[in-house]
């Protein structure tokens, strides 16, 4: 696993030209359909039921529409909650879900087997599904720097950066040093670190937002968490699914007002049909009776 990940890395650094030259090629049929393929591919990747990662996915495409309609000017999903019409805060979201809602989880176990990391974060990384890039990307939204090739070629020496740091964070910290990592985390005494915790996640959320609402969804939002951690679905689908719903709004009308409602364009447009199939593919695949049965006992293992 550990060398997969370092010749990913070195590949992403090898092939990042070519995959800019193809997404300044592509429009926005095209990117849609490859959002399209990107949560397939979470749903595939995340562990459990299949069906309870595509409600996930659903959710988080949900949740990103809450707040106001850039085309009309509309309020949606708000409920009459001045602070819901600019969205839900990415940072809001992620902070409940993974920070408090894991807390709660390990505060409902008895002392003696409450952890810092469990085993559900471990198969995310076997996976390759960095929640880490998913928090990146929201960072870099932030400084309203768009994600994608226009990133490499107006920031060229922010995405050379990024590189360079995930191979010296990687090879040189990461994997050499692991085992020691793991031997550090559950160190401090849990009734000790929760609070510490609980504390630095409301500072950042407020220190985000300047808003004592969203201190409060974070706390609704780690509840939900919770309920996750006792359904068994993992939140990482739901995150992305999260983040690629504006985009995917916003290059589907994009799409239909070029093509003038035609949805046939998805399909006549050989890059596009070809990322749609992959993804059917992709689903159809992994429905299969043997493959889903080896899915299975990989992630038992995990």
């Amino acid at each position: 696993m550990k060398a997969l990940m370092v010749y990913g890395v070195l590949i992403l650094a090898a092939l990042v030209l070519s995959l800019t030259d193809v997404g300044f090629r592509s429009g926005s049929a095209e990117n849609f359909s490859l959002m399209v393929l990107s949560l397939i591919g979470a749903v595939v990747l995340a562990s459990g039921s299949l069906l309870k990662a595509v409600a996930m996915i659903l959710l988080g495409l949900l949740m990103g529409l809450v707040g106001t309609d850039v085309s009309s000017g509309v309020a949606r999903f708000s409920f009459d909650i001045p602070e819901l019409t600019d969205g839900i805060g990415f940072v809001t979201i992620a902070t409940g879900v993974l920070g408090y809602g894991e807390i709660i989880a390990n505060l409902a176990r008895p002392s003696d087997q409450r952890e810092v990391v469990t085993a559900k974060v471990i198969s995310l990384l076997t996976l390759g599904i960095y929640l880490v890039t998913v928090l990146m990307v929201s960072a870099i939204t932030i400084y309203n720097i768009q994600p994608g090739p226009e990133w490499m070629i107006n920031k060229p020496e922010l995405f050379r950066g990024l590189v360079a740091s995930m191979i010296v964070m990687l090879i040189i910290l990461s994997l050499p040093l692991i085992g020691i990592w793991i031997k550090l985390l559950p160190a401090p005494p849990y009734r000790w670190l929760f609070p510490s915790i609980v504390l630095f996640c409301a500072v950042g959320v407020y220190v985000m937002s300047s808003n004592l609402f969203d201190i409060w969804m974070v706390g609704a939002f780690g509840l939900l968490g919770y309920v996750f951690h006792k359904l068994g679905t993992e939140p990482a689908p739901l995150l992305l699914g999260f983040i690629l719903s504006s985009m995917m709004e916003e290059n589907l009308r994009r799409t239909l007002l070029l093509s003038r409602g035609d949805w046939s364009v998805f399909v006549t447009r050989p890059l596009s049909a070809g990322l749609l199939a992959a993804a059917v593919l992709l689903l159809v695949i992994v429905l299969l009776p043997s493959v889903k049965h080896k899915r299975e006992e990989a992630f038992v293992e995990n």
